[in-house]
């Protein structure tokens, strides 16, 4: 069985991929045709509000296919929470870019500079994973993983906020990590393997 997965970030996909590889029979595809259809406005208060209505949209454009949506994001306790679902915007929303920076390296500059006179490191990853077919969300799950934010940045693997997330009970970031545990422990691995456990196509 095929589920197309809409996103077009590569880490993403490569991490689904990297976690459906535990369930035999299972294939994960990028959503065929995604670079063409324009993205819904992602407005929902909350990660699972946002992966729901992104899987209803792009379902739409698959007809009869399983299609999978996320949101997801890094809350730290110190900021209220936030980035939250404005994580991918984060830098945005507090005016920092780094010179010749891309996307991840201004969002993990602009973590840096918040965190700077904080003590409370504590932060998450959360993810809400959505499974649709022909504009019905079937099913959703959830994965988080528990962390703190360093004070500088360690390790050139993973993406977004990774270099900053050290998860205490593998000793390193999330872009320090081999990719079997990084899909043992993942907020993103442990809400795609809730879903597969739970998933019953007919």
């Amino acid at each position: 069985m095929t589920i197309y997965v809409a996103t077009s970030n590569p880490g993403k996909l490569r991490d689904f991929r990297a976690a459906a590889g535990a369930y035999p029979g299972i294939t994960i595809e990028p959503l065929p045709g995604l670079a063409n259809i324009p993205a819904p406005a992602e407005d929902a208060p909350d990660f699972e509000g946002n992966a729901r209505a992104k899987a209803i949209y792009y379902s739409k454009f698959a007809p009869g296919a399983w299609v999978m949506a996320d949101d997801s994001g890094l809350e730290v306790d110190a900021l209220e929470g936030r980035p939250g679902v404005r994580s991918a915007r984060f830098s945005e929303d507090v005016g920092v870019v780094a010179t010749g920076g891309g996307l991840d390296e201004n969002n993990n500059l602009a973590l840096t500079l918040a965190m700077i006179e904080q003590t409370n490191r504590a932060a998450r990853y959360r993810c809400a994973l959505a499974l649709a077919v022909d504009g019905a969300v079937e099913l959703v799950t959830f994965g988080k993983l528990e962390g703190e934010i360093l004070e500088e940045p360690e390790g050139d693997g993973g993406f977004g906020y990774d270099p900053l997330f050290h998860v205490p009970e593998l000793g390193c970031t999330m872009a320090q990590v081999g990719m079997e545990d990084r899909m043992r422990v993942s907020h993103r691995g442990r809400a795609l393997a809730s879903l597969l456990r739970q998933w019953r196509p007919c």
